[in-house]
């Protein structure tokens, strides 16, 4: 199913994506919950960032074209980052050019939501940690990422993670490795396409290494890297990102204010 976080008359809940209605859940998606049977239409509602992570794990270069466009060898092992919370933003959120950056890339990404609390997870437990799937994109200042040793500030600035429409629970990890199409288009002009089984290291093999470090809390975001093609935005560009099975993420590139 297609779990949404909306607002509607001053008020945040979460629903059940059904064609064009969203049918409001009791309680939240991490646990067993019930559905009200009250259905509201999704074009009254604004959809919002589907969950509000504590931290999202950004995965670098897992597009080996990717790393190769960009000057830089294929790791060995998962290359992570975090981008803060407050980079967070959802579908139709504006994403504010940074005043300290002249160069500013999309990077369409598939996002692992995680479900329950977990650390060291094997392998073959991955599946039963994961929420579910949605689109993200990593914006990225690329001037600043290149000039700054550490990509806080490149990865990390406010808006820098819009994540939408949704949330869908049917994906597994093994459709994830068939191959799920996904693409970026910036004004309708098409930049990325690639497809999920083009991934260095799988789903499984993240969720791995990234817990063997750190626990993941219900709700945290995992970035799986983006596949060539990645370029520069613009104010006043609207920016696409689509995933096959799960949507489209659309935001719009506003002035810093």
């Amino acid at each position: 199913m297609r779990i949404a976080r909306f607002s509607i008359d001053g008020n945040v809940g979460f629903g059940v994506v059904e064609g064009d209605e969203l049918d409001v859940i009791k309680g939240h998606p991490f646990a067993e919950f019930e559905r009200s049977g009250q259905k509201v239409p999704l074009d009254k509602v604004r959809l919002l960032p589907p969950v509000l992570p504590n931290k999202v794990v950004g995965v670098g270069r897992n597009y080996a074209e990717h790393a190769v466009e960009l000057g830089n060898d294929v790791p060995d092992v998962p290359v992570t980052f975090f981008k803060p919370s407050t980079s967070v933003v959802g579908p139709g959120d504006p994403i504010a050019y940074p005043s300290f950056s002249e160069e500013v890339h999309h990077e369409a990404e598939l996002a692992v939501v995680i479900g329950r609390m977990c650390r060291e997870v094997p392998r073959e437990r991955v599946k039963d940690v994961i929420l579910g799937y949605t689109c993200a994109n990593d914006v990225t200042a690329r001037d600043v990422q290149r000039r700054e040793k550490q990509w806080a500030r490149a990865k990390g600035f406010d808006s820098s993670c819009p994540l939408g429409p949704w949330v869908e629970t049917e994906l597994t990890p093994a459709d994830v490795a068939a191959g799920l199409a996904i693409q970026c288009t910036v004004n309708g002009d098409q930049r990325q396409l690639g497809r999920t089984s083009d991934m260095v290291c799988p789903i499984e093999d993240l969720i791995v290494h990234i817990t063997e470090a750190m626990t993941l809390l219900p709700g945290d975001v995992i970035l799986t890297g983006t596949p060539a093609g990645v370029g520069p935005l613009n104010v006043g560009d609207e920016v696409a990102v689509t995933i096959e099975g799960i949507g489209t993420l659309t935001n719009k590139v506003i002035k810093r204010g």
